[in-house]
């Protein structure tokens, strides 16, 4: 691979955006060691949420899966103003990924693929990682998806 991560994102057409404000009493992305751990994202593009409601009703599972691309642009600007450079990024060693969905949807695994598939394009085979795709009821904000991550740094 060649380039750096954000010169392999700009070759996608994409960007980070600006660290996503909290929207409770927590901070963005911690780092301790060599470990980075953000906070859960949701899909916030230009300070709102792209989709809302549940996957599998008002959310399809196309803009679902653009919904966990969005999360992990947002757990990457959070990594990167802890670290200053995604270069830094060693490892991504985490991800974990929760798809508010209607009871009968199953898909989870291939909506967070949205995120996991970004990391691998960004990050080549140091963006491969453990995951867990969860459902569940209901996130912040209506919110169809979250996802966090641990990456490790050099």
């Amino acid at each position: 691979m060649t380039g750096t991560p954000e010169e392999r994102l700009a070759e996608l057409g994409l960007s980070l955006p600006d660290v996503a404000k909290p929207v409770a009493a927590y901070v963005p992305a911690v780092r301790t060691g060599s470990f980075v751990f953000t906070s859960g994202q949701v899909p916030v593009r230009g300070g709102e949420l792209i989709h809302k409601g549940k996957v599998g009703g008002e959310v399809t599972p196309e803009q679902a899966y653009e919904c966990a691309q969005q999360c992990a642009l947002n757990a990457l600007a959070a990594v990167r103003a802890e670290v200053g450079d995604l270069s830094a990024v060693t490892r991504v060693v985490k991800v974990l990924g929760f798809v508010a969905s209607t009871p009968d949807f199953t898909g989870q695994p291939q909506v967070i693929n949205g995120a996991s598939e970004l990391l691998g394009k960004v990050f080549g085979d140091l963006g491969q990682h453990a995951r867990s795709a969860v459902g569940l009821t209901v996130l912040p904000l209506d919110a169809p998806v979250e996802v966090e991550m641990i990456v490790e740094v050099g």
